[in-house]
C-alpha cells in the first residue's frame, strides 16, 4: 500500500492536566486529525475522558469525529513481580486487539486519527508499544508519529522549584514497585511514577527527602515536600483520601538523599 493510502496515527502528548501546558505542536497536530480515539476507563475515571473531550472540542478542526471505546480492564490486585508483569502483558495484548479494531473500523485508509496521551507519551506510557504490536500483526497497515508533551515529573519539579537533575548526579525514573524492591542508591535522584505508595512505604524510615505531587497542573493539585520519614504518613493519607474522592489518582514523587539548600527551608511543607 502506498503512503497516500495508509492510515496515519498521531500520538499526542497533552500534558498532565493544565490546558495551558498543551504545546503549539500538539495543537497543530490536533487540527490535522479527523478522528480522535478516546478510551473510557469507567465511571470512576470519567473526569479523564471529560478533559480529553474538552481539549478536542477546543482545538480540533471542523468535521472531526470522536470515537469512544471501553479500555480493557486490568487486574490491579497485589501480585508478585512475575505475576504483575504477566497481568500487564495480558492487558496490553487485549488493548492491541482493541486498537486494531478501532483503526480498521473507524479510520478509513488515507485518513488521520489521534490518541491523546497524558503527559509525555515518549517518557512513560504504553501507547507506543501497543501501536507497535498492532503494526507487527500486519492486519491494518498504518504509520504514526509522536508529539511529545509536558511530563508530570517536569511539572512536579517546577511546582517544587527544584530540578530533576543536579550537577554531576544521575536521575533514575522508575515505577514505585521497582523502587520498593530495588532500593535507593546514595548520590542519585529518583523520580517515581506509578505505585508511588509502594516506594514511600518501603523507604519511609530512611533518610531521604521527598517532593510529592498529585493531579499536578489541575485545580485539584496536591503538593508535599519534606524528609521522607516525617512526610510519608501525610502523603499516604492524602493519596488514600484523594483516590476515594476522585476514583483515580495520578501522582509522582522525587526522592533524593539530601534536602534542599538551607535558604529553601528544611521542614515538611504542604499545599493541599
Amino acid at each position: 500500500m502506498t503512503g497516500e493510502g495508509l492510515r496515519r496515527i498521531r500520538v499526542i502528548g497533552i500534558g498532565s492536566g493544565d490546558p495551558e501546558h498543551l504545546t503549539l505542536a500538539a495543537v497543530r497536530a490536533m487540527r490535522d486529525c479527523e478522528v480522535f480515539f478516546l478510551l473510557d476507563k469507567g465511571a470512576r475515571a470519567s473526569e479523564l475522558t471529560r478533559l480529553r473531550r474538552e481539549l478536542v472540542a477546543e482545538h480540533a478542526g471542523p468535521g472531526h469525529r470522536v470515537v469512544e471505546a471501553e479500555d480493557p480492564r486490568r487486574d490491579r490486585s497485589p501480585a508478585s513481580p512475575a505475576g504483575y508483569q504477566a497481568q500487564v502483558v495480558d492487558w496490553r495484548h487485549r488493548r492491541a486487539a482493541l486498537y486494531e479494531r478501532l483503526l480498521r473500523d473507524e479510520l478509513a485508509p488515507g485518513r488521520t486519527g489521534a490518541f491523546l496521551v497524558w503527559g509525555d507519551p515518549a517518557l512513560y506510557d504504553s501507547t507506543i508499544d501497543t501501536l507497535e504490536e498492532v503494526a507487527a500483526r500486519g492486519a491494518v497497515p498504518f504509520t504514526y508519529d509522536v508529539i511529545p508533551g509536558v511530563s508530570s515529573v517536569s511539572v512536579l519539579a517546577a511546582r517544587h522549584r527544584t530540578t530533576l537533575t543536579r550537577l554531576g548526579r544521575p536521575v533514575r525514573i522508575a515505577p514505585g514497585r521497582h523502587v520498593a524492591g530495588s532500593g535507593l542508591a546514595a548520590g542519585e535522584d529518583v523520580a517515581v511514577m506509578l505505585d508511588v505508595g509502594a516506594a514511600l512505604t518501603a523507604h519511609r524510615e530512611e533518610g531521604w527527602w521527598m517532593y510529592w505531587g498529585a493531579y499536578v497542573g489541575t485545580p485539584e493539585e496536591l503538593l508535599v515536600s519534606g524528609p521522607l520519614a516525617e512526610a510519608a504518613d501525610r502523603v499516604l493519607e492524602l493519596r488514600a483520601a484523594a483516590r476515594e474522592r476522585h476514583g483515580w489518582i495520578m501522582d509522582a514523587c522525587l526522592l533524593r538523599d539530601d534536602g534542599p539548600e538551607p535558604s529553601e527551608g528544611a521542614g515538611p511543607t504542604a499545599s493541599c
